[in-house]
C-alpha cells in the first residue's frame, strides 16, 4: 500500500512514524525536508550542552536508530524515501551544526550548505540515493550531504581566521 500523503494518523500509529516525520514537521505540504531540517535546531541547542562525546554519542544513536526508524516508515508508506520521512534530515543536520561558526549567520550558513547538497545530490549522493535502499540508504544519502557541508563550514571558518 502507497500512502501519497502521510496525515496526523499515520504520525501518531506508531512512533517510528512519529520520529520519522520530525514530529510531525514532515507533513508539511511544501518543503518538508527543509521544514524537518530545521527541527534539528532546537534538539541541538539542548544536546550542545553535553560534552563532546557525549554529543557525538547520541548523534551516532540518533543516525543508527534512523535506519530502523525511516526503513519502517519507508515501509508502511509503501514509498522507500518518501518526502515526509524527515528524521534524516534531523540527524544528519545534527552532524553539522557544531562546526558552524555559533552566530546567526554562520548557522543560517550551515543550513544553507546541507539544504544546497541535500537538493542538488553531488556525486556521491546521488549514486548513493538511487543504488542503497531502505533505511541505510535514506540515512547515508544525508550524512554524506552533511560531510560536503561541514568541509564547506571548515573551510570558511579557515578562510575567517
Amino acid at each position: 500500500m502507497t500512502i501519497s500523503r502521510p496525515d496526523r494518523h499515520f504520525l501518531l500509529a506508531h512512533p517510528a512514524h512519529f520520529l520519522a516525520l520530525g514530529f510531525g514537521t514532515g507533513l508539511s505540504a511544501k518543503a518538508p525536508g527543509t521544514v524537518g531540517t530545521l527541527a534539528a535546531v532546537p534538539i541541538y541547542f539542548v544536546i550542545q550542552i553535553l560534552d563532546a562525546p557525549a554529543y557525538w554519542a547520541l548523534v551516532t544513536v540518533f543516525l543508527l536508530a534512523g535506519i530502523w526508524i525511516c526503513g519502517h516508515a519507508g515501509q508502511a508508506l509503501g514509498v522507500h524515501d518518501h518526502g515526509g520521512i524527515v528524521w534524516d534530515e534531523i540527524a544528519a543536520f545534527l552532524l553539522v551544526l557544531p562546526f558552524a561558526p555559533p552566530t546567526w549567520w554562520g548557522y543560517g550558513l550551515a543550513f544553507a550548505l546541507f539544504r544546497l547538497f541535500d537538493i542538488w545530490k553531488p556525486f556521491p549522493i546521488g549514486w548513493l540515493d538511487a543504488r542503497v535502499h531502505g533505511g541505510l540508504g535514506v540515512m547515508l544519502d544525508d550524512v554524506v550531504a552533511a560531510a560536503y557541508a561541514v568541509l564547506c563550514l571548515m573551510g570558511v571558518s579557515a578562510w575567517l581566521n
